[in-house]
């Protein structure tokens, strides 16, 4: 078995959710930890040893309020990276915002690269929000469509599209759509996709759903009860904020969370021999000592 060093990774990702966590505890602002991150702590008690990313998630309220305060407050080594960063919001990644690390790389240069202005070349934290579903079965699935239309047309501003991974039917509908978006300038999609997400923000509903994330994760809805208490929970050498229900959380995404998965699925998402960090950092395993 292929072995993975992520230390650079965890520290820098470890930097940067310490950095969330200060700016969110001086402002009085929730945040939780989300998805293999989260599953790391409770599992853990840190970093998933092969993860090489690191992943947040706030209440709609709660990740307005960061975005006000957060650029003020981070420190000259990141950046808050905002969907339409690209090209004077010209080129499309995803919806997701993100905290980068400026002094760290991913990748070698490369044509994909500069057409990101090498700003997703970097070590990140995503910052994803949850939003109302309605609990009415036809107006959720009327919501998640048109997130999927949305970001299918997105995906015509995109460096280039991986068709591989789809079926016939979704190579179809992908193509429609990213041909239709190339039209459509990506400005107008994304104040498009804002407006879904905010859509049914007074509904009387108890479901949420990560409404700046991939369609393949829509799946996923959390009940509000989730999402409105937190906890601190031990990460490495620190305590970071997860939901108070997050054993509910887990098993929803994971099923039975505590299982380690298969030896053969335990890699990272990025080649490790490529990611570069330019400053001295100490280990998760090291602060723990």
């Amino acid at each position: 078995m292929m072995k993975y060093d992520l230390t650079k990774a965890h520290q820098v990702n470890l930097k940067i959710l310490k950095e969330i966590d200060r700016i969110c505890r001086k402002y009085k602002i929730q945040y939780m930890l989300d998805a293999g991150t989260l599953l790391g702590a409770i599992r853990h008690q840190g970093f998933i040893p092969w993860d090489d990313d690191a992943d947040i998630v706030f209440t709609r309220k709660n990740y307005e309020a960061f975005m006000k305060v957060v650029r003020r407050e981070l420190p000259d080594t990141m950046e808050l990276l905002m969907p339409w960063d690209f090209q004077k919001g010209r080129a499309f990644f995803d919806f997701t915002a993100r905290i980068i690390y400026k002094n760290s790389r991913i990748h070698e240069e490369s044509p994909e690269t500069r057409y990101y202005e090498g700003k997703m070349n970097h070590l990140w934290v995503d910052l994803f929000t949850l939003d109302v579903l309605p609990k009415n079965k036809l107006s959720s699935s009327m919501t998640l469509l048109l997130h999927k239309i949305i970001y299918g047309m997105a995906m015509g501003h995109r460096y280039q599209l991986d068709f591989g991974k789809y079926s016939v039917f979704h190579k179809l509908a992908v193509g429609g759509l990213s041909a239709a978006g190339r039209l459509v300038p990506l400005k107008v999609l994304f104040w498009m996709q804002r407006i879904v997400a905010l859509k049914d923000r007074k509904c009387r509903s108890n479901l949420r759903y990560y409404s700046n994330y991939q369609p393949d994760y829509l799946y996923v809805t959390l009940q509000k009860e989730w999402c409105e208490q937190v906890e601190d929970v031990a990460f490495c050498d620190t305590k970071l904020m997860a939901p108070r229900h997050w054993d509910e959380v887990l098993t929803w995404i994971y099923g039975d969370y505590k299982k380690l998965p298969p030896k053969n699925k335990r890699v990272p998402g990025h080649s490790t021999a490529q990611i570069q960090v330019f400053d001295e950092e100490e280990t998760c395993t090291e602060l723990r000592k």
